[in-house]
């Protein structure tokens, strides 16, 4: 009889109770486009549409033991890696990756909360400058968080383009720098490869406050685009127009009383079979 498999991927983020953003959004997204979803938990934010109230912390050993739990058992076609507010976290999720065979990696560097308010410290930054960045395949920043990588004001589209280049020398490999914060009817983003060639993606921008967890979305349909076989580019382009679609089926629907969540299951998809060789 023939055994399959389903394209899996893993999550490596903080939580979210509302279920908009951090693990249930990468999920959600993973299941949505066939992938089998896993999951570590990094930290326990107790939160909702209106923001965040308090945050627990995950012990460090915790976080390792949790990533050794799925790598030894199902191990995982690509990673999305979200925020990491330590030092120590990033130490230890470097580490403790490091002793698998190397396999597709989105980090998505959460440093700035919607209000613009700065979520982690100088030491961090350069610990995920220096650790970090080298083993992710692609990290997707938005402006405020170029803004600090770069160490310059990005405000508009050549001002994108400047701090992409700067980043990119900064050790990481490929970028999506994303202009969901521009003053526009339409949204920019740009793709910046190893070999600093660039593409730009362009899409309509609603007028909604269900944005909730978009950063969350986006970089884990790039994850599950890259477990399921696609090239980088492609991972990227399909992820854009998921996020697209997922915003634009649920910018009227009220899901509670602040920022609500996108509409992940608009067309969800069944869990995609490989046979298994």
């Amino acid at each position: 009889m023939k055994k399959y498999t389903y394209p899996s991927v893993m999550t490596i983020a903080g939580f979210d109770g509302s279920g908009g953003a951090g693990i249930q959004a990468d999920i959600k997204t993973f299941s949505a486009l066939g992938c089998y979803a896993t999951s570590v938990l990094t930290a326990l934010p107790v939160q909702n549409t209106m923001g965040v109230r308090k945050i627990y912390p995950i012990q460090m050993e915790a976080v390792s033991d949790q990533i050794e739990a799925v790598m030894d058992d199902i191990f995982p076609q690509a990673i999305k890696i979200g925020m990491v507010h330590t030092p120590q976290l990033v130490e230890t999720i470097v580490t403790t990756l490091s002793k698998y065979s190397k396999i597709p990696i989105v980090f998505d560097p959460v440093m700035v909360a919607t209000s613009g308010h700065q979520l982690i410290e100088e030491e961090t930054i350069n610990t995920i400058t220096e650790k970090l960045f080298p083993i992710a395949d692609i990290i997707t920043p938005n402006m405020d968080e170029a803004s600090i990588l770069a160490g310059m004001e990005v405000k508009t589209l050549e001002d994108m383009r400047v701090a992409g280049e700067k980043i990119l020398k900064s050790g990481c490999k490929s970028i999506l720098l994303k202009g969901g914060h521009q003053e526009s009817p339409t949204v920019t983003s740009l793709f910046f490869d190893e070999n600093g060639e660039q593409a730009s993606f362009e899409t309509e921008k609603f007028a909604t406050s269900n944005t909730h967890g978009s950063g969350c979305t986006l970089s884990s349909a790039i994850a599950a685009y890259l477990a399921r076989g696609e090239e980088l580019y492609d991972a990227v382009a399909l992820a854009q127009q998921y996020v697209f679609e997922a915003i634009k089926n649920g910018k009227d629907v009220v899901t509670g009383k602040g920022n609500g969540p996108l509409n992940h299951f608009f067309n969800p998809q069944k869990l995609i079979k490989n046979e298994l060789v």
